[in-house]
């Protein structure tokens, strides 16, 4: 299967807490969209690697994603090393995306900023011809993605471009909640988080409000880029 775009994040919810919205609206234009997760957060606080499992079906299902995989590195451990560029080349190969999206430049958590470096040396390396890779028996060819896209996460990162989400909010919203182990529950018995606080549920929206406010929509969501983005006029910026 050709997906128009492959998100990866290092954690199951990094997607979604980051460009949710954007993929709800790509799919709905009729996009081919596909998610990754290199990690099973299997160290998280609150609930369990078994739980995320379930909760990342369920937001996939929530968003219309076309497929969704996860390469069961290691949380918190996994390095930009051969063996796990290695995995991200197959499934760049497999999946022959144009638009990469992976985790922010930089971050709170550790895993954010690895991952995003991981996933854009693998775009890079995915498309050199001398490096052989296999999939379920079968010789992959080498493909590189046209474009990688880095969605902000924690940290209030300076956007280099954003995207109108205006009607696909609430759908963004419904994603993340998918995670109930992981948000603001006052019910809860679990140990309090950083993601679990009110203060973090309630700037799901502020965020989202004040970026989309900055470009003059209800809602958008940022990211920032490798490379200049070019257009063929400046009517394409209207």
């Amino acid at each position: 299967m050709k997906l128009d775009i492959l998100a990866f994040g290092a954690h199951p919810d990094d997607v979604e807490l980051g460009c949710a919205g954007t993929i709800a609206k790509e799919v709905a234009l009729g996009k081919k969209v596909g998610i990754i997760d290199l990690t099973r957060g299997e160290l998280g606080t609150r609930g369990s690697a078994e739980i995320r499992d379930q909760e990342a079906n369920a937001a996939a299902k929530i968003l219309g994603v076309s497929i969704r995989e996860n390469l069961n590195m290691r949380d918190g451990f996994f390095t930009n090393d051969e063996e796990h560029q290695l995995s991200v080349i197959k499934m760049i190969r497999k999946y022959k995306p144009e638009i990469v999206l992976c985790n922010a430049i930089e971050d709170r958590h550790i895993d954010h900023g690895k991952g995003s470096k991981l996933v854009s040396d693998a775009c890079f390396l995915s498309g050199l011809m001398k490096i052989e890779t296999q999939y379920n028996g079968i010789k992959q060819e080498a493909w590189r993605p046209k474009l990688a896209y880095h969605y902000i996460q924690w940290k209030n990162l300076l956007p280099d471009f954003v995207v109108d989400i205006t009607g696909f909010n609430e759908k963004r919203v419904e994603a993340i909640m998918a995670y109930a182990s992981q948000f603001y529950n006052p019910n809860s018995e679990e140990p309090e988080t950083p993601i679990a606080s009110k203060n973090f549920l309630e700037s799901l929206n502020y965020r989202a409000k004040d970026l989309g406010r900055i470009i003059g929509v209800d809602y958008a969501e940022g990211f920032t880029v490798e490379r200049y983005l070019a257009v063929n006029s400046l009517g394409d910026l209207i």
